[in-house]
């Protein structure tokens, strides 16, 4: 006789992209200014997500509400729980502020996981990480998943950090490459500091070295996440020696690159000297929950509509990516253009992600 006893379906709750409450369990300090926060739902929740992912903390700060967005460091093949990794920076409000208020028991909204760069959607056998810093995050999510999965993908994990004492997971990425074959490490310090030993690669990253360490790098899927500058010198690297650049993959950290900066001044300059636009092209948004409604220029998107009002609509990355901006429509025709933070199903039922969707004429939010 056989018996299904086994395969009692899990009755347990699974992630889905939204606002979570969790709580923090365990504060790992992984090096000197790096900490590991790792969370749980008090109502046992399965935290399923693509490796590479990312959340949103919902915190406040002095009073203020303030969204950050950070990557999932673990895997999923962990599912109970999920940990952020987080570098202390200097001046930095959000960091420090975890770094010294974050603690075991506490309480956090998290809205996620949601985020194109992954390593589920750009299936190889092959892969190349390639990480500075902190920027190591993504890339040992997908790590830690291949190598609990027991996935036949060959890897290779190249990470740069600043010195021997700033490596990051550095006992765990040498336990896993102890371990099985097909996963090579390869360290490189910037430089070191008196009385550390380090016989690895020095410097930064560059052709030689990459060619020695991964002589097939052209026929691998790479994956990179690290600052602006790093991920720029590893861009240029890989185009010079004719990497077909659609297998390339990056999460970007840090500031905004100041090219933005310069064109968001220029865009507001070019606003300040604009004609009136005439009151039959303007689009009227209606916020039906607070009543208020607005007469915005074509090109708008309905978040600024709202900050016009006075509506705080709460937003993290502003380019339709983590899904915070979330908003019910329920008249007219926007054109959003997301990267990746909201399901088709979604869309489907409605919703729309306010940061970077223009109205097409008036429109009704949920608001």
């Amino acid at each position: 006789m056989t018996t299904n006893a086994f395969l009692n379906p899990v009755t347990t709750q699974t992630w889905t992209n939204g606002r979570h409450l969790v709580r923090c369990v365990k504060v790992i300090q992984e090096t000197w200014d790096v900490r590991t926060f790792c969370f749980m739902a008090d109502q046992p929740v399965l935290f399923f997500f693509k490796p590479g992912q990312f959340v949103t903390l919902e915190l406040e700060i002095d009073g203020q509400p303030i969204m950050r967005s950070y990557t999932i460091s673990s895997s999923p093949s962990v599912p109970y729980s999920f940990s952020i990794t987080i570098k202390r920076v200097p001046g930095g409000k959000v960091s420090n502020w975890l770094h010294d208020n974050l603690k075991e028991g506490d309480e956090v909204p998290v809205h996620g996981p949601v985020g194109l760069f992954n390593a589920i959607d750009f299936p190889s056998d092959k892969v190349l990480f390639l990480s500075g810093g902190v920027g190591i995050t993504p890339v040992m999510s997908m790590a830690r998943w291949f190598y609990d999965t027991n996935a036949n993908v060959d890897m290779v994990f190249v990470h740069s950090a600043r010195s021997p004492k700033d490596i990051i997971y550095q006992r765990e990425l040498e336990h896993m490459a102890a371990r099985i074959n097909n996963f090579s490490l390869h360290v490189i310090c910037e430089k070191h500091g008196l009385g550390e030993a380090w016989a690895g690669y020095r410097g930064y990253l560059n052709k030689p070295m990459l060619e020695l360490i991964a002589p097939d790098y052209l026929d691998r899927e790479i994956f990179c996440c690290g600052p602006t500058p790093y991920m720029s010198a590893v861009k240029r690297l890989l185009e010079a020696a004719g990497y077909d650049m659609a297998r390339y993959h990056e999460e970007a950290f840090g500031p905004t690159p100041p090219e933005i900066r310069a064109e968001v001044k220029e865009l507001a300059a070019e606003a300040a000297d604009a004609p009136e636009v005439p009151i039959g092209e303007l689009n009227q948004v209606e916020f039906t929950s607070t009543g208020k409604s607005i007469r915005v220029v074509p090109g708008e998107t309905v978040h600024a509509a709202a900050a016009k009002l006075g509506l705080h609509i709460p937003k993290a990355c502003g380019m339709g990516i983590c899904g915070t901006c979330k908003v019910m429509k329920t008249a007219g025709e926007v054109e959003m253009e997301h990267n990746g933070g909201i399901t088709d199903e979604d869309v489907a039922e409605g919703y729309i992600l306010s940061c970077c969707s223009v109205p097409k004429g008036d429109v009704a939010i949920d608001y």
